[in-house]
């Protein structure tokens, strides 16, 4: 039954739906805990060492952290695999391209998946930069996560990367809570409205809290 079901098409846009709300939520957490930030480093590293002891004793140190880790690479990639298919399923169904493109068609529709590709790219350097500290800039220090943001945010490509990425996963949510909810058959001529405000509000609230962090390196607010 698993299987006729990852098969249809049906399958995979719930796989995609409900992948993709796992990662709104983690968004959601995680932007929270970022505007931390702006409270000092103190508050700032005490939170990041909190993520690691949360669940203790029951849970040993990190365990709590690497579920959550897990579950988010299942997301990650159920959500990609899912969205590739599916891409691929569209174009065989249609070799050819229709003569007039869709009018109506948003930005954000049209930039799912070059969207997909940069956010994709961008979690590897976060994680590389930020978790790992191997592409880091002005020396990793592990335990400050603080400082080592403020590095991060010292340099104009980190600037860039991480804005532009920000900007994708705006565009993404945006378009992303619509499809979801429609999949999912929450959407209906009464709600429809409602669901295209929440969705306007998250992806804006979301772009401008992450955003927020690399503008107040910037301008020194933080530093």
């Amino acid at each position: 039954m698993a299987r006729t079901v990852w098969n249809s098409t049906v399958g995979k846009k719930t796989v995609m739906a409900v992948s993709g709300l796992i990662m709104l939520l983690y968004l959601v957490v995680h932007m929270i805990g970022n505007l931390k930030i702006f409270f000092g480093a103190g508050e700032f590293n005490h939170y990041a060492h909190w993520l690691r002891t949360v669940g203790e004793p029951f849970m040993h140190y990190e365990w709590t952290l690497w579920l959550v880790r897990i579950v988010l690479v299942a997301a990650v990639v159920a959500h990609a695999v899912s969205a590739y298919q599916l891409s691929r399923r569209d174009i065989r169904a249609r070799p050819t391209k229709y003569v007039h493109k869709k009018a109506r068609a948003s930005y954000a529709t049209r930039t799912m998946r070059w969207g997909g590709i940069i956010l994709a790219l961008f979690i590897v350097w976060h994680v590389l930069d930020l978790t790992t500290g191997t592409v880091h800039s002005g020396g990793f220090q592990e335990g400050h996560p603080y400082q080592n943001v403020v590095d991060t945010f010292s340099t104009w490509y980190g600037n860039v990367i991480y804005i532009v990425a920000m900007l994708a996963v705006g565009l993404h949510v945006r378009h992303g809570f619509w499809s979801a909810a429609q999949t999912l058959g929450a959407g209906s001529r009464s709600r429809d409205r409602a669901l295209k405000i929440t969705a306007d509000v998250l992806a804006l609230v979301l772009t401008a809290g992450f955003i927020a962090v690399p503008v107040g390196v910037m301008t020194g607010v933080v530093s």
